[in-house]
């Protein structure tokens, strides 16, 4: 039944009632009234008792769950803008994940420019002979970790020339400066050294993993240099100037 709007009104604004003696009841007694701001701020003050919130959420609680409805509402705001819905949005974001992948297969790590700080030495720990480096690099070949067998033999091909006395032995030398000094001297093999070079640089500082040809390719070239002979200026290799990543 719908009450008349009058009635609403009076009972909206009649002050709360209640007898002297708290009883609430009407039936004798001196009723005691209370305006309606003073009773508000009643009902707070006892709503502010802890006993009201032992079972409140957390404020970390709370934030998490306005982040979540943030993250919401874009995600319903993104829906609704692609064709197709949440669907559409799903198919959407599998394409730019498998793009990103493709692109990162297809590019491999990022390489480093050359004379970029923080690239460590061509050679590391005790010196070691040409031989040795070329058993090492064997070894590795052996197991099939490509990557530190092409980095040995790099190491024994560097180190066979300071042997023969075509590079001067230089601790902290890296593998472009040891390519442009050998190119100097052996001009026929300049562009497998510059080559061999960027290989050491891609698996060392790149990440970029060597397989069995590029191991190979490295290994000629190292027999070759090895039978070749040098082209000497002034009865000395000519000096180059440091640069590029260590060996």
């Amino acid at each position: 039944m719908t009450r008349p709007a009058g009635v609403r009104t009076a009972v909206r604004e009649t002050p709360f009632a209640v007898r002297s003696d708290g009883s609430g009841s009407s039936d004798g007694g001196v009723p005691v009234t209370i305006p309606r701001a003073p009773a508000r701020e009643a009902a707070e003050d006892e709503l502010s008792k802890p006993m009201y919130h032992e079972n409140d959420p957390s404020l970390l609680r709370r934030l998490l769950d306005w982040a979540w409805e943030r993250v919401g509402d874009l995600l319903d705001a993104a829906a609704g803008a692609t064709p197709g819905g949440w669907v559409g949005l799903t198919v959407v974001a599998l394409l730019v994940v498998l793009l990103l992948v493709g692109l990162r297969l297809r590019m491999g790590a990022l390489r480093r420019a050359p004379g970029s700080a923080g690239r460590g030495e061509l050679f590391d720990g005790r010196p070691r002979s040409a031989d040795e480096h070329r058993a090492a690099a064997e070894q590795y070949a052996s197991a099939a970790r490509w990557s530190e067998a092409l980095q040995e033999r790099m190491r024994a091909l560097v180190r066979s020339l300071e042997e023969r006395a075509l590079l001067d032995p230089r601790p902290g030398r890296t593998a472009d400066e040891a390519t442009a000094e050998a190119a100097r001297v052996l001009p026929d093999h300049t562009t497998d050294l510059y080559a061999a070079a960027l290989a050491f640089d891609e698996v060392t500082y790149a990440g970029r993993p060597a397989d069995r040809a590029a191991y190979l390719r490295l290994r000629d070239l190292d027999d070759a240099v090895r039978h070749s002979r040098p082209r000497l200026t002034d009865g000395r290799p000519t000096p180059a100037a440091p640069g590029g990543g260590a060996v």
